[in-house]
């Protein structure tokens, strides 16, 4: 694995309660690279990242992400990997009962912050990032679908990730807002973050060009030229 390489997989095996969904997976992202994940649903898109952030066990092949071998990750060292990584979901999984802030603070704590005033400065910080600096204090329903991802995006960078995983980020919002938040990540990935994100939305691929891999018939392929890609649901 190169100094800049962030996700090196080979030869690996995605299996969703023992059902093979992938195989012979081998894909390389570096520090930096912002890399669409494409695929029908049900091709494996969301098994592929749940891998990648040890949701799913790696149980055929070699994978390893922001520094951790998956084959032998312990489940003690699970958190510690996902501090490396930040987890964007198309359903915002926010805390309903709670604020925004309270939302990220709930976070910091969880992950091991304990210095209350560094805890409120970066979570400033990351809301300012995504501009929600004067909604902290509001609680998640009180936000447009786009400021709810939003907030996920600020909750995802809280800990200064090196990884960027998005499932479907822009699944529920509208044209507009799903530019917005493409944006954002764009910017995310432009500061040195890796960015690997699942998507259906072509329309984004074509207005965004990047690298893009897709899931087809068990398999993670690159494409050579996303800006034509026509795929039935």
């Amino acid at each position: 694995m190169g100094l800049d390489t962030i996700i090196q997989i080979t030869d690996a095996s995605v299996y969703q309660k023992n059902i093979l969904i992938l195989s012979d997976v081998t894909l390389s992202i570096d520090k930096g690279e912002f890399v669409y994940l494409i695929g029908k649903t049900g091709a494996g898109k969301s098994s592929l990242l749940k891998m990648l952030y040890a949701e799913l066990p790696l149980i055929e092949g070699d994978a390893e992400v922001a520094g951790y071998n998956l084959k032998e990750i312990k489940m003690k060292d699970v958190p510690y990997l996902r501090r490396k990584l930040g987890i964007v979901f198309q359903d915002f999984q926010l805390l309903n009962d709670r604020s925004v802030n309270d939302n990220l603070l709930f976070v910091m704590r969880a992950t091991g912050w304990k210095d209350d005033d560094a805890m409120r400065h970066r979570m400033n910080e990351v809301l300012d990032k995504v501009g929600l600096i004067t909604k902290g204090f509001k609680m998640p329903h009180q936000l447009s679908g786009g400021e709810q991802q939003r907030v996920c995006i600020a909750r995802a960078l809280i800990n200064d990730p090196e990884l960027i995983l998005a499932d479907e980020p822009t699944g529920n919002l509208d044209p507009e807002t799903s530019e917005g938040i493409m944006q954002l990540l764009i910017e995310i990935s432009n500061a040195g973050r890796a960015v690997f994100m699942a998507t259906h939305n072509f329309s984004l691929i074509g207005k965004f060009p990047s690298r893009t891999v897709k899931c087809e018939t068990g398999k993670v392929l690159e494409v050579l030229s996303p800006t034509n890609l026509i795929i039935e649901e």
